[in-house]
Order: structure tokens, then C-alpha cells, then sequence
């Protein structure tokens, strides 16, 4: 089986429109949660989001691409232009014709069908434009992407609601991992702060009206947000020997299902895909130094996600740091994943640990070191990403230094 190494990431998101200021961002502590700005914004009961700001699409695309690129798209191609022009590789070839995109997102375009259906249902136009389909599909992100940098290998994309950029993450690493392709672009993206789209998970009733505190014993909710991460993941030899920088190792991952509730987590599905996840990677508890949580600052999520931790690691539970960076740059659902990816980037490679911004009360079912509110420095070896979501769906990626 082949090593698998990360060569280039890139982003865009409520914190900043890169890697280097996101990085700067959350070793800062710093919160990129809002008020919204959107149309009929005073209809909302929740109306703060971790909106990207400063934004300018005319600058990036042209009048064509732009009549054919949601929002969600155009947040992965430039995420995905800062992680290949890292890498500093070129397709063509053969290399072309094996390496692809595996993407995770949720809600796909989104803010295209808002719009449409004001168009249709509000305003009463009976024609929507001929690229509408094209323009809201799931795997419209993917695609582009492939066209772009001519990707012509496997490409697709996955929607497993908030673990799908882990869900991607893990095809892409198994590609590279069993010979299938030398080279994967993966990560995901979302962008469902529209009015439908926020209207939509006010009914679920798990937002937070003012502010994302994961762990703390006041928190009151989830808070959402939009962007995108991007990593080329590519196989060790292949990248050492045209010497590429590379950023980190992709261990190992685990999925599981909780098989019981659509949106109530278990602590059992959890702790099956974290030990898992160390098992394909073959380290010890004692190897991991950082748990990047999935943390979104619901009551259920926090409290189950921390049993599932200490199931699975056992006396060292306590010793390994765990944090959500959901408190700085917001839910982005099926894109989360890929942009929370960066802080586990970050332990590796600066032994800085992202905190958990927002903690105010300490919660008994929340015992662990979930590095309140100021960043830490201490060096990790290993690191886990975690991602649960609605509809018992887990998907855990694990990171080594190289």
C-alpha cells in the first residue's frame, strides 16, 4: 500500500481567504461569526452566521463563469487554485489521466435555488435560467474543478450532511493508498447562508441566536457558516521525488454508522470510528497529541462526543488536548471538515494548538482539556479529525508528522 501525503491546502472562509491568515486567525483565537447580510434578514430568528467577507467574485470570474458558478463553487475553485498552485503540480498526461476530485458538500448550490425560487414563487416569472440544474447540483464543484486543472481520474462527490468532507477525505486517501491514482484533489465546501437555507435549520431548532460556545456549560447552539478547504493529497513517493514541500501524512480514517437515530449522535457510533481510525492508522492513544472536535456547540453533540473520547481513549483521555474551531469559523456542514482539516495542519507543523474560543462555564460532561478560549503551544506527533453527523454518519481522519 502506498504513503499518503498532503502537498498543497488552500481556503477560503469567515476567518480569512487563505491558509497562512486562516492559520494566523485561529492561533489568534479570532471569531469570524457575524450579524448576517442577506435579503429579508429580519424574517430570520437567527440572524448571525459566519458569513465570508469581502468577497468579490466579479474579480475572480468572468461574466460566463459566474452565470454558471454558485456561490459554493466559486468558494472551492479558489480554495482549490491556492492548494494545486502550492502543490506546484501541473496535469497533463498521464498524471492527468489518473489523478481526479473527490469533493464533500451538502446542500449544493443552494443559494442558486433561493434565488430561483424568489424568481418563480415571489415574483411570479415563469422562465429560470437555462443553467440553473447545472449551476445547484451537488457535484457541480467537482466538476469544475476537474475542468480546471484537467483532472480526468475518478471524480466525484460525496454528501453524507455534516461528515462529508471526511467522507470525501477517506475515498480520496483510499485512491492514493490502494495505486488506484497518484495524485486526488479532495476536501469540500458549502454555502447555505441564504435566507431558505438558514430559514430551513432555524425549524430544527439547534441554532444559537448570539454566539458558538463548544463544551462550555451555557452553550446554546450551533452557529452556521460558509467556505471551503481544499487539499491535494499525493502519493510520498511520487512527491519526493519531484520535492515537494509536504505539509503532513495522512495515517489512516475510520466510518461508522450509529444505526439508531437521524439526528441524536451516539456515543458508541463515535468511539467505534475514533478507535478505528487508530487502528487503520496503527498508533496508540498515547501517540495523539490533538483532537480537532466536531464540537458544534449543541448540548447533545458536546457532551456525547466527550464520552465518545474518553471511551476510546481510556486513562488518556485526559492527557490529549481537544478543540473545537467551530467557535471561530462557524458549521459549514458538508464543507466543515476540509476547512477544520487545517487546524490539525497547524499542530503538526507549528505546535499550535487552535482553541476553543467562546468558553465560559465548565461543564461536568465535558471534562476533558478543550483549550478554552487561548491558544497553546506544545508539539503533537499525531492529531485526529472528528466529524458526526445527522443521520449517525462518522468519518475520522487521522494526521502524522512526516
Amino acid at each position: 500500500m502506498k504513503r499518503v501525503v498532503i502537498t498543497g491546502a488552500g481556503t477560503i472562509n469567515a476567518l480569512a481567504h487563505n491558509v497562512p491568515d486562516t492559520w494566523k486567525a485561529m492561533a489568534e483565537g479570532r471569531c469570524g461569526i457575524g450579524p448576517l447580510v442577506m435579503p429579508d434578514v429580519e424574517r430570520l430568528a437567527v440572524q448571525i452566521g459566519a458569513q465570508v467577507q469581502g468577497f468579490e467574485p466579479d474579480a475572480l470570474f468572468n461574466r460566463q463563469q459566474l452565470s454558471l458558478f454558485d456561490r459554493f463553487t466559486q468558494f472551492t475553485l479558489i480554495a482549490a487554485r491556492e492548494a494545486i498552485g502550492q502543490s506546484g503540480l501541473a496535469f497533463s498526461g498521464e498524471l492527468a489521466a489518473r489523478s481526479g476530485v473527490i469533493l464533500g458538500n451538502s446542500g449544493g448550490g443552494m443559494t442558486t435555488l433561493d434565488e430561483n425560487y424568489r424568481s418563480v414563487y415571489e415574483e411570479g416569472k415563469n422562465r429560470v435560467h437555462p443553467f440553473v440544474v447545472p449551476k445547484l447540483m451537488n457535484n457541480a464543484a467537482a466538476s469544475h474543478v476537474s475542468m480546471e486543472f484537467n483532472l480526468k481520474g475518478p471524480s466525484f462527490t460525496v454528501a453524507s450532511a455534516c461528515a462529508s468532507s471526511n467522507h470525501a477525505m477517506a475515498q480520496a486517501f483510499q485512491m492514493v493508498h490502494g495505486g488506484a491514482a497518484p495524485v486526488m484533489i479532495t476536501g469540500g465546501s458549502e454555502s447555505m447562508l441564504c435566507f431558505g437555507g438558514v430559514k430551513a435549520w432555524e425549524g430544527l431548532r439547534v441554532m444559537s441566536k448570539d454566539a458558538c460556545r463548544p463544551f462550555s456549560a451555557n452553550r446554546n447552539g450551533m452557529v452556521q457558516g460558509e467556505g471551503a478547504g481544499i487539499f491535494v493529497f499525493e502519493e510520498f513517493e511520487h512527491a519526493r521525488a519531484r520535492g515537494a514541500e509536504i505539509l503532513a501524512e495522512v495515517a489512516g480514517f475510520a466510518m461508522s454508522s450509529d444505526a439508531a437515530d437521524i439526528v441524536m449522535p451516539s456515543k458508541q457510533g463515535a468511539a467505534r470510528a475514533i478507535a478505528g481510525a487508530l487502528r487503520d492508522a496503527r498508533l496508540n492513544c498515547e501517540d495523539v497529541g490533538y483532537i480537532n472536535a466536531h464540537g458544534t456547540g449543541t448540548a447533545a453533540n458536546d457532551k456525547t462526543e466527550c464520552a465518545a473520547v474518553a471511551d476510546a481513549f481510556g486513562a488518556h483521555a485526559d492527557k490529549v488536548m481537544i478543540s473545537s474551531t467551530k467557535s471561530m469559523h462557524g458549521h459549514l456542514i458538508g464543507g466543515t471538515g476540509a476547512v477544520e482539516l487545517l487546524a490539525c495542519i497547524m499542530a503538526l507543523r507549528d505546535g499550535i494548538i487552535a482553541p476553543t474560543i467562546g468558553y465560559e462555564e465548565a461543564d461536568p460532561e465535558c471534562a476533558l482539556d478543550v483549550v478554552p478560549n487561548v491558544a497553546r503551544e506544545a508539539r503533537v506527533g499525531a492529531v485526529l479529525s472528528n466529524a458526526f453527523a445527522f443521520g449517525g454518519l462518522n468519518a475520522v481522519i487521522v494526521l502524522k508528522s512526516v
